[in-house]
């Protein structure tokens, strides 16, 4: 299959999610430009994906506007557009609520929310230059499907501002064709469970209906479906094996 969108700008791009996601579109004949903070792992993930002529790179910090503008300006100097942003350079770590300190706080709001912004604002600027263009964040279930045993207020605050950031900006730039939606995963079998000590993420697979945690295509395959669906703007799309439609009885 393929199905070419065009150029696609994907934030946290070196492992994880943000690998799956440059890997999928890829695979439909999109150009991709990738970004991370970690030069040596993004480098790694430019050359796996073994695709010179289509793939582009930027190291930096996102949550630095001069980074998602190095971003959008290699994307239309390279191939000429930039018709999809995914945002999904994030950091996610589970702290009591009484012993954050500001710096933690800041490092979450810098990060998932200052960068979703300030990416957002890079590519929207380019796309009203187009035809319109398509944004997705990446936020979490746990917006709205709180775990009482799960202490992540300072992730949840950023993160539950991307939820409500992408609504404002569906509303604002919708008449220029530009549609902006949020994927909401559950557990996600990605690298950061073991960097915060979790080393049998299935062990959490009863938090879903479905019994087992997601995979990254999972939620890239999400992506594909956003990027391309032509009537949808302003949604929050949980991705989450049904987190968020209930429960089993423990």
């Amino acid at each position: 299959m393929s199905t070419n969108i065009g150029t696609v700008l994907i934030t946290g791009a070196s492992t994880g999610l943000g690998y799956e996601i440059a890997k999928t579109f890829l695979g439909r004949g999109s150009n991709v430009v990738l970004n991370s903070s970690n030069d040596k792992k993004l480098r790694e993930a430019a050359e796996k994906l073994n695709n010179a002529s289509k793939v582009a790179f930027v190291t930096g910090d996102i949550a630095r506007k001069e980074t998602s503008q190095k971003m959008v300006t290699l994307a239309v100097e390279r191939f000429g557009s930039v018709n999809v942003l995914v945002n999904n350079a994030g950091v996610f770590s589970p702290k009591p609520f009484l012993e954050v300190d500001e710096n933690e706080l800041d490092k979450f709001l810098n990060i998932n929310l200052k960068g979703t912004y300030f990416a957002s604002q890079a590519a929207i600027a380019q796309m009203l230059k187009q035809e319109g263009g398509a944004i997705v964040n990446i936020g979490t279930v746990l917006v709205d499907h709180a775990i009482g045993g799960i202490p992540v207020t300072a992730a949840m605050t950023s993160k539950g501002a991307i939820h409500t950031l992408t609504r404002q900006l569906a509303a604002e730039f919708g008449k220029n064709n530009i549609r902006v939606n949020t994927i909401a995963p559950g557990i996600i079998r990605t690298p950061i469970h073991a960097r915060n000590g979790i080393e049998d993420v299935d062990s959490l697979a009863g938090l879903h209906l479905l019994n087992r945690v997601g995979e990254p295509e999972d939620i890239a395959n999400a992506v594909l479906y956003l990027a391309t669906a032509n009537f949808v703007t302003g949604q929050i799309l949980g991705v989450d094996g049904g987190h968020g439609a209930g429960h089993h009885l423990s």
